[in-house]
Order: structure tokens, then C-alpha cells, then sequence
């Protein structure tokens, strides 16, 4: 199905952008991309399979359902959706359900559990089928969500990163949809009236961390319109110096070449020009 508007217009844009930022994508590459049955995993294999006809570059794209034995769940509708389409499919089938309800305490979340039994069984999938790409479907919603979620009750700074490589090295992990907003890519799924299978462990349970993180941010924007842009951007320009990890930045020998203090919180605040800051050098550079 083609749904050719404004939208998917500025959805390709931004994932292109996306793409090229962080070379996600190149020429040669195998790409397995999970689908869930959820709008952003069928907006993103979508806007795939425009961008490879579309694209110099050549690729291949393998759509992936893990199948979780969910009860309810209409096991006939992706592959009937997924048959339709210029692109080869596999559906997996693997019993986590039994297995979050059973581990996960009543009235607990499953959601830790159910991705990390998600992920390793996916990871597995990828190398079966060749693929050196996986394609997820969170979108700069969830990557803003998530810096706040770490911020706020675990004390991290980390968010989603755009591109990343698993630890075993056998899996790169890509978001194409990093810079499209939540709101768009439902815009273009309602348009398109993908068949949505809803989720009945994570997407059914109601308090969730994450929901409330969702709560906040609409709310903040009520007051600051730009604010989900500049979360964004706030992810991808981190200054170490100015924060408190000692991983990052070497602050017990950290000395200055100065005593001017107010030229000293002028660099602080970013009031002063590169000719004009105060020489911040550390003791070994010094020897």
C-alpha cells in the first residue's frame, strides 16, 4: 500500500537524514526489519521499501514478526499484510508470554523482561538470516523518553542511540525513524489504515514509568512548544566538561592558565568567542 502525502514527504526526509547522520545504512547491507504490528514498525518497513527503490544504494530488507504467543493474538494478520508487499518475510514463532506472566511479579511491568527475551531472540534470527542490520521502530518520541526515564529514576544520562553495536559484536542495531516524531508517523499510519495488532503484555498495562514520562512532555509542551526538538537535540550536543562524570573529562587535574573568574563563567555560560576564552589546560600538558 502507497500512501503518497505531506507527511510521508516529510517522514522519508527525515529518515534520510537520519540515515545519512549516522551511516545506518550502506551499500550491500542485509537488513532484518522487526515488525510488531504496531504503527511505527509498519511505518518503518514502509518507508524502507520506498527508500530502497528510491535509493542508489543497495540493500536488502528481511521483515521479521516475532510471534510470542500472546492469547488473542490474529496470527494470520501479518502474514496476509506481509504477502502482499515486495519483500521477503519470516514470522517466528517463541512462547515469552508464558514466560514474562510466570517471572514477572503480579502488578510489576513486564516490560524489562519481555524485550530483553525479545532482543536476544531477534539477535539470534539476524545472524540465522545473514542480516548485518536491525531495523527497530522507535521513533524521537521514544528516544526522548527514555533520556528522561534515565534521568529521572536512574540517575544515567542515556537515551537510544541511533546506531548501535551490540556487546557480542555480531549485530548492529538502527533506528532509522530517530528524528520522526511520534505524532507524524501516527498521522501516516492512520492514513495508510495499516492493520494495528495491539499488545496485550507491555501495551496493555496502564501506570507505566514510560506513560508518565509521555505525560510530562505533553504537558512541558504546552508551555514550551519547541520542547521535544530541543530534548532531541540536547542528545546529540553534550558538552562533558559541563557535567560531572569523571569518565568523561579529567576535572582533578584540571587547572587554568587564568585567574580571570568572570571570563571563566562567560565560557560557562557560552557569552564569550573562541579568541576570547580562558586557557583551560590540564597538568600533564603543562610538563
Amino acid at each position: 500500500m502507497r500512501c503518497e502525502d505531506k507527511t510521508k514527504t516529510k517522514l522519508l526526509r527525515r529518515m534520510g537524514e537520519a540515515i545519512a547522520d549516522f551511516a545506518m545504512i550502506e551499500d550491500g547491507d542485509r537488513v532484518m526489519v522487526c515488525v510488531s504490528g504496531g504503527k511505527d514498525s509498519y511505518t518503518l518497513l514502509d518507508l524502507l521499501l520506498d527508500i530502497r527503490r528510491r535509493s542508489p544504494v543497495r540493500f536488502d530488507l528481511l521483515a521479521v514478526n516475532l510471534d510470542q504467543k500472546q492469547p488473542g493474538f490474529p496470527a494470520n494478520v501479518l502474514p496476509a499484510y506481509l504477502s502482499k508487499l515486495d519483500v521477503p518475510f519470516r514470522i517466528v514463532e517463541r512462547d515469552t508470554y508464558s514466560i514474562v506472566k510466570r517471572l514477572v511479579p503480579e502488578g510489576k511491568t513486564y516490560c524489562s523482561v519481555c524485550s530483553r527475551l525479545r532482543r536476544g531472540i531477534l539477535y539470534n534470527i539476524a545472524v540465522e538470516e545473514g542480516c548485518n542490520k536491525i531495523a527497530l521502530g522507535h521513533h524521537a518520541d521514544d528516544i526522548i523518553t527514555t533520556l528522561l526515564l534515565n534521568l529521572f529514576y536512574v540517575g544515567s544520562l542515556k537515551a537510544m542511540p541511533p546506531k548501535l553495536r551490540s556487546n557480542d559484536g555480531r549485530n548492529t542495531v538502527i533506528r532509522p525513524l530517530a528524528y520522526c516524531s511520534e505524532r507524524d508517523i501516527a498521522e501516516y499510519a492512520s492514513r495508510c489504515d495499516f492493520p494495528i495488532i495491539p499488545c496485550d503484555l507491555c501495551g496493555s498495562q496502564s501506570n507505566l514509568k514510560r506513560a508518565r514520562i509521555k505525560d510530562l512532555i505533553r504537558r512541558l509542551e504546552q508551555e514550551i512548544p519547541h520542547v521535544r526538538a530541543s530534548m532531541l537535540n540536547a542528545a546529540g550536543n553534550v558538552v562533558p566538561t559541563h557535567l560531572l562524570d569523571h569518565s568523561l573529562f579529567d576535572f582533578k587535574t584540571l587547572t587554568t592558565a587564568t585567574g580571570d573568574v568572570e571570563a571563566e563563567l562567560d565560557l560557562a555560560l557560552g557569552h564569550v568567542d573562541e579568541d576570547l576564552r580562558p586557557a583551560l589546560v590540564t597538568l600533564s600538558s603543562l610538563q
